[in-house]
């Protein structure tokens, strides 16, 4: 009996139909990469705002001020009294009622209005001139709530990580279409409820749904994609990467056009929705099918595949050798139960780590210079164009471990030199800066990939989605090493950066080169693969 790979060939490894569902399923970086960076936008914070006086929503209304008079009679005070006080986390320790006068307010407290009130400590009432502008209004997240905004993020890691697990694990029991369109449903309803959510606390936990079901499509259709193909066409799980970095350039686009957060959550939501209609046009993916013994069904589907790609299967093309292997479900010991398969895991998970904390840590290093957010944001999805392009050069002549473990050691490199740059040469710095941003985005585009390549056809959804679990946890990570480090010394996390690049970049040399072989069905093919 013919084997997969040699049906594949037969039917056309990528035809029509491979390309089709290849387009249909990039889409899903776009949504993807759009929830992953959100939190730009919706975070936005307010230009405008100031803590209320209790009483001054009455006296205002009774009053006829507009909120820039309200404003001023709240916060000047203040200022004139207190320079360093803005109003936005301190108010006048006063309240206002029914015999405070519209014309003068203050006089009311006598000789105290000249800067002598005490200040009292802002815990709610805050006033926005765009109340509806980002989730940091709607919400109340600044001033002492400002961490939450971090959390929002921090949840959303969790439920990336937690996505990992379970619909990792439910891909390879269950099937890949079946799990990618459950998850596409879960992400469009619980995408839905974020933008409706009457207080934070609601808010949170559907975004930590929302990033579970993400991580389920986008693992999933990857999986999807890597399966359907030849081996000489799986630089496709690379070029599916730049939908993931075109969402990162419409977001802003989406975020300047859309006023409101709950528009741009809606905006990036809904196309979710859409994806249910790949039930007619997607086929489970036959390698997985074979290793469920539904030889069958995988077979029907090849013939489908060869129709649509104008090719005829022979007719001693009846069976197709189905692994001898037991069905079973994965777990992790099946991960690291032999060498080779052990080493490859904790390698990648490694990868894993460090790739998604150095990405995000630049991403956000670059963040804090400022500017015009939406241009600034629209350049830094930009720059990671030249990664996919570079890779898709070089993968098929040189192999996936070079240049895997080169982009690592330019980008740990280009951090350190950035590190030591002087700050009255800001162009040289950001231009190292850049480069490391684009080693490392290299780096992160390949490690899916290799990934994909290293694990057999009953282990691939779950291997893949436990080890990218620690690029989540590394997401998580990220904004605190940036952050708390930057306090002692702002270029130290750069240091760290280069560190991890550097070892990431060494330990990838240990790895199999996977250059124009079949993908494994079974862990015996990858321990043969290893030798």
């Amino acid at each position: 009996m013919p084997s997969f790979d040699e049906v594949l060939k037969e039917a056309g490894e990528f035809g029509r139909f491979q390309k089709r569902v290849f387009f249909l399923l990039c889409q899903t970086g776009i949504t993807f990469s759009s929830l992953f960076a959100s939190v730009v936008f919706l975070g936005q914070a307010p230009d405008n705002y100031w803590c209320r006086i209790p009483g001054a929503a009455e006296l205002s209304e009774r009053c006829g001020w507009t909120l820039e008079e309200e404003r001023n009679f709240t916060v000047l005070p203040l200022h004139l009294g207190n320079g360093s006080s803005s109003g936005e986390c301190e108010r006048l320790d006063i309240a206002w009622d029914a015999s405070v006068s519209c014309a003068s307010p203050l006089a009311h407290y006598g000789n105290r209005s000249k800067g002598n009130l005490r200040l009292a400590t802002c815990h709610d009432n805050w006033v926005y001139k765009q109340p509806h502008l980002s989730i940091v209004s709607e919400y109340n997240l600044v001033c002492g709530n400002a961490w939450m905004l971090d959390l929002s993020q921090a949840i959303l890691n969790l439920g990336f990580l937690a996505g990992a697990f379970t619909l990792g694990y439910a891909a390879d029991r269950y099937g890949r279409i079946l799990i990618y369109l459950l998850s596409c449903l879960g992400v469009g309803i619980c995408g839905v409820i974020v933008a409706f959510a009457p207080n934070f606390t609601v808010f949170l936990i559907f975004r930590f749904l929302q990033g579970m079901f993400g991580k389920g499509t986008w693992m999933t259709c990857y999986v999807i994609v890597t399966e359907i193909v030849g081996s000489d066409q799986r630089i496709v799980g690379i070029v599916i990467q730049i939908f993931f970095t075109l969402g990162i350039m419409i977001l802003p686009g989406i975020a300047y056009l859309v006023p409101t957060w709950q528009g741009i959550q809606l905006a990036i939501s809904l196309p979710n929705f859409l994806f249910l209609l790949y039930y007619w046009v997607v086929p489970e993916s036959p390698r997985w099918l074979l290793t469920r013994k539904k030889g069958e069904k995988a077979l029907k589907i090849m013939h489908n595949i060869a129709k649509h790609n104008g090719k005829y299967l022979s007719p001693h093309y009846s069976e197709i050798t189905i692994s001898n292997q037991e069905v079973s479900n994965p777990s992790f010991l099946d991960l690291v139960r032999t060498p080779r398969m052990r080493r490859n895991t904790l390698i990648l998970m490694y990868a894993w780590f460090a790739s998604a904390l150095i990405y995000q840590g630049l991403v956000m290093r670059l963040g804090i210079v400022g500017g015009n957010l939406y241009l600034d944001f629209f350049i830094s999805g930009a720059v990671e164009l030249p990664a996919a392009l570079l890779i898709l050069v070089t993968i098929d002549r040189i192999g996936r471990r070079l240049p895997f473990a080169i982009s690592n050691i330019v980008a740990g490199i280009a951090c350190l030199i950035t590190a030591f740059l002087p700050e009255d040469i800001p162009w040289l710095k950001m231009t190292v800066a850049t480069l490391g941003r684009l080693g490392i985005t290299m780096a992160f585009e390949i490690v899916y990939l290799v990934n994909t390549e290293l694990y057999p056809t009953t282990l691939r959804n779950f291997g893949v989605s436990l080890c990218s679990s620690l690029c989540d946890l590394g997401g998580i990570i990220a904004p605190f090493l940036l952050f708390r480090l930057a306090a002692i010394w702002l270029e130290l996390p750069l240091i760290i950066f280069s560190i991890l690049a550097v070892v990431c970049g060494l330990l990838v040399l240990l790895l199999p080169e996977t250059k124009g072989i079949s993908l494994p069905e079974t862990v015996e093919d990858v321990e043969q693969l290893s030798r």
